[in-house]
C-alpha cells in the first residue's frame, strides 16, 4: 500500500510540472519542448512502474537481504572480536601467572623428590634391620650348631679318655663283674 501512494505521488508530481510547462506555452519551439519533456516524464514513469512491478519485489528482496547479510556479519565479527578479546585477556593472565605456577611447580616437584627420598630411606633403613636381624639369627644359629659341635667332639674325647683311663685302672677282672652287674640291671628292668 505504501508502495502505491509513492507511486501516486511521483505519478502526480510528474502530471502536475507536465501541465505547468504546458500551461506556460510558448512558442512553437518552446511549445515542443515542454511537450518533449512531459512525454519523457510519461515514459519514464511507465518504465519505472514495469521495472517496479516486475523486478521491485526481487530488488527489495535483494537488498534487504544484503543489508541483513551485512548486518549477521557485523553481529559474527562483533562476536569473534569479543571473543579474541576474552582469550586474550586468558593469555596474558596465564603469562602473568607462568612465573607463579613455575614456582609451584617446581616446589611440588621438590616436595615430592623429598617424600620419594624419605620412603626410599626409610625402606631401605627397614631392609637392613632385617637383614642385620637376619645375620644375628644367622649367627646365633651357627654360634648353637658350633658350640653343639663342640660338645659333642668335646664327649667323644671324654669318652676316649675315660674309656683309656678305665682300661688303665680296671682290671680284667673288675671289669667282668661291671659287665655282669650292668646285664643283671638291664635285664631285670
Amino acid at each position: 500500500m505504501k508502495r502505491w501512494k509513492t507511486v501516486g505521488v511521483m505519478a502526480l508530481a510528474a502530471l502536475f510540472f507536465a501541465a505547468v510547462a504546458f500551461a506556460g506555452g510558448g512558442e512553437g519551439e518552446g511549445h515542443n519542448k515542454w511537450l518533449d519533456l512531459v512525454y519523457r516524464f510519461i515514459n519514464f514513469g511507465i518504465v519505472a512502474f514495469l521495472v517496479y512491478k516486475f523486478a521491485g519485489k526481487r530488488a527489495a528482496d535483494f537488498f534487504s537481504g544484503r543489508s541483513k547479510q551485512i548486518e549477521a556479519d557485523l553481529n559474527d565479527l562483533d562476536e569473534r572480536k569479543a571473543d579474541a578479546q576474552r582469550r586474550l585477556l586468558e593469555v596474558e593472565a596465564s603469562i602473568a601467572n607462568l612465573e607463579a605456577e613455575k614456582a609451584k611447580i617446581l616446589e611440588d616437584a621438590r616436595q615430592q623428590g623429598e617424600a620419594i627420598k624419605a620412603a626410599i630411606v626409610e625402606k631401605a633403613e627397614a631392609q637392613a634391620a632385617q637383614i642385620v636381624a637376619q645375620a644375628e639369627a644367622a649367627a646365633a644359629q651357627e654360634f648353637k650348631l658350633a658350640v653343639d659341635a663342640i660338645r659333642e667332639r668335646m664327649a667323644e674325647e671324654i669318652i676316649l679318655a675315660a674309656e683309656d683311663l678305665v682300661k688303665k685302672q680296671l682290671k680284667k677282672k673288675e671289669h667282668e663283674e661291671l659287665v655282669n652287674e650292668y646285664l643283671k640291671k638291664v635285664v631285670l628292668n
